[in-house]
């Protein structure tokens, strides 16, 4: 691969080769090996966009964890992902949670905390383990051999569906949409492509917005037992959700609870599969080290490979200053592989500990609200795979997505073979 010109000085930019679309499409080994190199190096290095434009690479765990926790410094408006949403966008779907800041965020994010009961969480995780013995079940009943479609994607979004109150009639086609909304999310696309309007993945997030906006006055007029109820009926300092924040926030739960989880679920199988001496100890005591085989399934997938932020204030950050209105990507893939905070950081290692992985970001007030509930899935559903009396294992390598943004998964063949 041939490297950019940087944008100060002479002489090829190190970070250039993360700005390639080839870059992401090559063997994961192939983007460690560049992670790797890029950590070794004194300061941050820049990453050309285009003319005049680029960012500012964190790949160090340390790196990574600072800009989490200094949101004054590293702001997430206008947008985390790349490239960022366009103010058009933002305006006719509202801001997620993600992108915004200071007492915006805080007041959205406390709305949500407080529609997320005790009650509501424990009835969760009593469905967690129902949905994930059923799935099962007809996996077994049916056979199967792609995994996301038949295992890995449904546990995660019958939940949610299930906690929010979404009527069964909606749920194939909200999970249609989720997969139009997401599917071409940090991938390279030809010039064709590129102008179908941003097109089917923006119509599946206005048709998903507009169905949970309908329910969402429904349930202000007969609340239920659920989550839509408890946002669009809370009163925190005298506000509730309306349907526009509803909707952003229901596509950001989608999007970052189902897909987020789904993949992790696939590479874990993935993992378990290539390591059979991790998955013999897993086997081994199954309570014992499940939490740390589903943290460990975490970091060393990473889910979301990078986050954006704009600099809003002078910092400096391991030697380099940083000014008003630069970018910079927090590299979370490259963060979790750091030799610095994890010893042999290829290994799949269900026992590692400590393991302050940052698979659910780097701390600071945008930290995975779901992050609890997704290990409780994870755990949930690889407990009734592998502890029911046949033999699970992937086949063949998964169909990755070349994704600069997420680890997708779009499929992977699997098998149930009884001893």
């Amino acid at each position: 691969m041939t490297l950019p010109a940087p944008r100060h000085g002479s002489g090829p930019a190190p970070g250039g080769v993360l700005a390639e679309p080839g870059f992401w499409q090559a063997p994961p080994a192939h983007r460690l090996e560049a992670f790797a190199r890029l950590r070794a190096l004194e300061s941050p290095v820049f990453v050309p966009e285009g003319t005049g434009t680029g960012h500012w690479a964190l790949v160090r765990h340390a790196q990574v964890q600072e800009a989490s926790r200094l949101p004054k410094v590293f702001a997430s408006a206008p947008g985390v992902t790349t490239p960022e949403p366009p103010r058009w966008v933002r305006a006719l779907f509202g801001d997620s949670m993600v992108n915004l800041d200071g007492p915006d965020h805080a007041q959205l994010r406390k709305i949500v905390q407080r529609a997320f009961t005790p009650r509501l969480l424990a009835a969760a995780e009593e469905d967690i383990h129902t949905v994930a013995a059923r799935i099962v079940d007809d996996v077994l009943a049916e056979h199967p051999d792609e995994f996301v479609s038949a295992v890995a994607s449904r546990l995660p979004l019958e939940v949610i569906c299930n906690m929010m109150g979404i009527p069964v009639h909606y749920r194939a086609e909200i999970a249609d949409r989720v997969n139009h909304a997401s599917e071409n999310i940090g991938v390279e696309r030809g010039l064709a492509a590129r102008l179908r309007m941003p097109g089917r993945g923006l119509r599946a997030l206005a048709r998903m917005q507009r169905m949970v906006a309908g329910i969402g006055r429904e349930r202000r007029k007969n609340p239920t037992d659920d989550l839509i109820s408890a946002l669009v009926c809370a009163n925190v300092d005298g506000q509730a959700l309306g349907a526009r924040q509803l909707g952003a926030f229901f596509s950001l739960l989608m999007v970052a609870g189902v897909e987020t989880t789904r993949n992790a679920i696939t590479h874990g199988l993935t993992l378990l599969t290539d390591n059979p001496d991790q998955r013999d100890l897993l086997l081994s005591d199954f309570e014992k080290y499940a939490d740390g085989a589903v943290d460990e399934m975490i970091r060393h997938s990473t889910p979301i490979i990078q986050f954006r932020r704009t600099v809003a204030a002078e910092h400096t950050l391991d030697g380099h200053l940083f000014h008003p209105g630069d970018k910079v990507v927090l590299y979370y893939a490259s963060a979790n592989r750091d030799e610095a905070v994890f010893p042999d950081p290829d290994a799949f290692d269900i026992t590692r500990s400590p393991n302050p992985h940052l698979g659910f970001g780097g701390g600071g007030p945008h930290f995975c609200l779901g992050a609890h509930l997704a290990r409780v899935e994870m755990k949930a559903l690889f407990r009734e795979l592998l502890t029911r009396p046949v033999g699970l294992r992937a086949v063949g390598l998964p169909d990755l997505a070349g994704s600069n943004f997420d680890n997708r998964v779009r499929s992977l063949k699997f098998a149930f073979e009884r001893p």
